[in-house]
């Protein structure tokens, strides 16, 4: 008897085997999950490598930002920011009220060199009349800077508190008299320097 294929057999239909599908475990049906691996390695490398950079960046802006916004304000009112302030106070206030008769230019350009503003332009009147009477009279003050503390402190102004001891001999005194007070300093931050801005006597 003969059998064509395509036909039924005992009630079984037949039909031709697909031999252009690889089989399991062949070795083509191999190369294709090895080549799938190694694509979703490379992508799995090339997206870490981004992410990293991302993340690199990202903490460096955010260092950044902290430095600007938070380290940095701290350093400008800090305990060195502050010492800063009360030693410019300190040295403006004794070359402020401390001057020789034989030596008036000399003392009151260095006591110009720590002010600013308004006093600076007060002081130098003060200074144009005060040097006839020190000449004349022969008066010398020297002031000394007991103690000091900072009042207020901000990035670019600051109120100090000084006591002072100020000696004052004469012609007519040449004995020292010495003499206590304090004064209410406050400073303005010129190109990074503390400078004097206002100096009012409280005692």
């Amino acid at each position: 008897m003969n059998v064509d294929h395509g036909t039924s057999l005992d009630g079984i239909e037949t039909t031709p085997t697909d031999e252009t599908k690889s089989p399991p475990g062949s070795p083509a049906s191999a190369r294709d999950s090895t080549t799938i691996k190694r694509s979703i390695s490379r992508c799995l490398v090339r997206w870490r490598s981004t992410v990293g950079t991302v993340l690199v960046v990202g903490a460096m802006i955010v260092a950044a930002s902290l430095y600007f916004h938070l380290y940095r304000p701290d350093q400008q009112v800090g305990d060195v920011a502050a010492h800063r302030a009360v030693q410019a106070a300190s040295d403006g206030t004794v070359a402020v009220l401390s001057y020789a008769p034989d030596n008036l230019d000399r003392d009151f350009g260095k006591a110009k060199s720590y002010l600013t503003g308004d006093f600076l332009a007060y002081y130098t009147k003060f200074t144009e009349q005060i040097a006839v009477v020190a000449q004349q009279k022969h008066v010398t003050e020297t002031a000394q800077v007991v103690r000091a503390a900072v009042s207020e402190l901000h990035p670019d102004s600051a109120v100090v508190l000084v006591f002072i001891n100020q000696t004052a001999t004469s012609k007519e005194k040449p004995e020292p008299q010495t003499t206590a007070s304090s004064a209410r300093v406050t400073l303005r931050k010129v190109k990074g320097s503390w400078l004097i801005s206002q100096l009012d006597p409280l005692l």
